[in-house]
Parts: C-alpha cells; structure tokens; sequence
C-alpha cells in the first residue's frame, strides 16, 4: 500500500501525530506525545482546524502514521519521521515549500535526525551555532527530595481549576511578553491526552495564591515523563521555588510508575538560566536540535 498524505483535520490526527511520537521515543528523539499537547492547546483554537497561517499533514501507510509535517508559520516547520522510512522525509520537505510562501525557511530538528538529508537535498543548510535546545534526561531513581521552601506549600490542581492554573502561567511569563495562555485554552490543555491534573502541580503562598507551577506529561507506553512547562510569578523569584515544584511533580510521576522523565531547555549560552535549573535537579544533557534554513530569493 503506497504512502499517503492527508491535511490535519481534528483531534484525532493530533492523536495520530502523538502515537507516532510515542512510538519512537527515546531521550534524543524531537518530540514526547506531552509537546505536541502543548504546541497544539497553549493558546485557545478551534479543535477541527488551524491558524490562517498554520498547516499541518500527515503521512500514512496501511493506517500507522510514518512521518508529519507542521507549519507553525510560513518561514517555520517542525517535522517527524519513522527512520526505517526516509523517503518519507523529502515528501515532507516537499509539502512545506507547496504551502510556504516565505522566502526563508526554517525547520528545527534533532542533530543526526533522518531529515537532516532531504532538508540538504532540497538546499537547506544547518546553522548549529543559532539557538537550539538541548535534550535533558533523569532516572527518577535518583530523584533528589522535595525542599522545604518556608511559607510555600506544594500541591496538584484540580480539574476545575483552569482559570486559576492559566493565570499564574500567563503571569510566570509575563516579562517575555504577552501569554496566549487564557482559561479556555487551559480548558483545551486539559481534554488532550495525555493530560493528567495530578502531574500538574503549582506552589501557593501564604495567601493560598499559586505563584509558581510545573507541568508534567507521561507517556504510559515507556513510563517517560516530560516537564513542559515551568514558571514563577516575577515577585516570588529568587527563592526555589520553580525547581521544588518541579521536584514536586517529579515524585508524583515516579508514584504513578514512570522511570524517567525528559525536559529540554535552551542549550545556548544566550538562555543558560532554565538549563542550570535543570542540571542542579539532575537533569544530564542528551541530544540537541539544529535549525536549518534555506533562501528562495
């Protein structure tokens, strides 16, 4: 049966994309079925369709997703492909020029990745010294404990808490600019498999405030957790709390059975503050992307 392509149309290709991410996870592999939640609901959408300038397609052979494409922009796509089907990759590269009218483009992928020679093929050229991201592993057997951080207690939320969880979020991240995380997107975030309130953990105050949070992604296929994403209110910085309540969330994924959890951080020299967090956690660095780009001028 011949490989074919068909255009995103819903949920369900979401979860189609998810399956193959599960399906070839390792700690060096671009995505975790948690990422793609997140890229797809961290801003409110139309489940059944896209953004004007987003596209998305997918890959199939006798029902089994082999690769996709994703458009987050005309000049910027993101892909993945089975590496026992590299063909598969030049279609995808392919597609993007057929929806892209941006005289750059740009994808992002794992350095080694099975796309990295159709991307050359079709004059694209790595730029390994841009900003990248660095894949960073943990044994959960090694997990450090919980510190106490004095007036700070740490806890799960609840599903009826979507407005609360999306506001400390928008307010963590305030400082790089506006969040598109709002309640209905957190209401979204929280449909998606594999979503779970109880790896969704947030640190109150004194005053029962949540003012910092972490959330946790496991992938029940190889007990493998993600850590996306994690922030601190500005006026509560400086005390720990962004990595005990990563911890936090972290001894909840070790409860319910995962073995080790993922998170990927900056890896450059411009953005070293969440890639130090991390380490002193015990995170150990993996694998890295690489941006490509080419110019149709």
């Amino acid at each position: 049966m011949p490989v074919r392509r068909h255009d995103f149309s819903g949920p369900a290709d979401l979860r189609a994309m998810q399956g193959l991410a599960s399906r070839l996870w390792t700690p060096a592999s671009r995505f975790h079925p948690g990422q793609l939640a997140w890229s797809r609901y961290y801003r409110p959408v139309d489940p059944m369709g896209l953004d004007d300038d987003e596209a998305i397609a997918l890959w199939t052979d006798g029902g089994e997703v082999v690769g996709f494409g994703w458009a987050e922009a005309p000049d910027w796509f993101e892909l993945q492909v089975d590496p026992a089907r590299p063909e598969v990759a030049a279609e995808v590269v392919d597609w993007f020029e057929e929806v892209s009218d941006a005289e750059t483009q740009s994808a992002l992928v794992m350095e080694g990745d099975v796309a990295e020679q159709a991307l050359a093929a079709a004059g694209f050229e790595p730029h390994a010294d841009e900003p990248f991201f660095t894949h960073h592993e943990l044994d959960l057997a090694d997990l450090p404990p919980v510190p106490d951080v004095p007036g700070y207690t740490f806890r799960h939320i609840e599903p009826h808490e979507a407005r609360a969880r999306a506001a400390v979020h928008a307010a963590s991240w305030s400082d790089v600019g506006p969040s598109k995380v709002d309640e209905r997107a957190y209401e979204q975030l929280m449909g998606a498999w594999p979503y779970r309130h109880d790896l969704d953990w947030v640190a109150l105050d004194a005053d029962d405030t949540m003012v910092a949070s972490a959330l946790v992604w496991l992938d029940p296929a190889h007990g493998a957790g993600l850590v996306e994403p994690v922030g601190c209110v500005p006026e509560h910085r400086g005390r720990g709390l962004a990595g005990a309540v990563t911890l936090a969330a972290l001894h909840r994924l070790a409860e319910v059975g995962a073995s080790v959890a993922q998170v990927s951080p900056r890896g450059d020299d411009d953005y070293p503050g969440p890639q130090r967090l991390y380490r002193a956690l015990g995170f150990r660095p993996r694998a890295r992307t690489v941006t490509w780009r080419r110019s149709l001028d």
